[in-house]
């Protein structure tokens, strides 16, 4: 029987990750991202030209067969989230991750949950085994969307960061461990 994973976000990090969940066959993915493809994400994104103005999670259904749903609307509540072995975030914003982290920690979690991060050359891998007295300082920060660029990408190849990769290639292996009852790290921070 596959694993039910939701992942929320198919950018930076989530078009990365998705592809590799979906390469082991052991996972039934639901894509939540109310983005679409630009021009720019090319760069630093698992996406092509062809996908240039679609939804990004419709594009990763359409790309791998283990996508089983995808959704091009945001998620906002607790029943949006609820079902499911674990949930994913790779989303670019804080109110998502309140979200998930309102569903508790530890073994007295509601709901099992794994937030991924990038941001420039820095990075973090946080499960819900996290000590809960860190959430305000995991929660701190500036409100809205950020790239996982970092503030000072000029937009180029040249300046362009890729540790979103370092970090899907962390979360597949947290829940690899995970699922087969291995054990796992709390949280993992990155930077190059």
């Amino acid at each position: 029987m596959n694993r039910k994973i939701m992942i929320i976000g198919a950018g930076g990090i989530g078009s990365f990750l998705i592809p590799l969940l979906d390469r082991t066959g052991l996972y039934d993915i639901t894509v939540f991202d109310p983005d679409k493809v630009e021009t720019k994400n090319l760069t630093y994104q698992n996406f092509k030209k062809g996908h240039v103005g679609q939804n990004k999670a419709l594009v990763m259904r359409q790309e791998y067969s283990n996508v089983t749903h995808a959704s091009q609307f945001k998620v906002l509540t607790p029943s949006q989230i609820s079902g499911y072995d674990i949930v994913v975030c790779c989303a670019d914003n804080l109110d998502v991750r309140r979200l998930l982290y309102r569903q508790g920690f530890g073994e007295d979690a509601n709901l099992k949950w794994l937030d991924t991060r990038a941001q420039g050359r820095n990075g973090a891998v946080i499960s819900y085994k996290v000590d809960k007295n860190l959430a305000s300082t995991l929660l701190a920060g500036k409100e809205g969307s950020f790239s996982c660029q970092g503030e000072n990408w000029d937009g180029s190849a040249k300046g362009v960061n890729y540790m979103q990769v370092v970090v899907a290639g962390l979360a597949i292996q947290w829940l690899q461990n995970y699922f087969i009852d291995n054990e796992v790290f709390e949280y993992k921070v990155v930077n190059a």
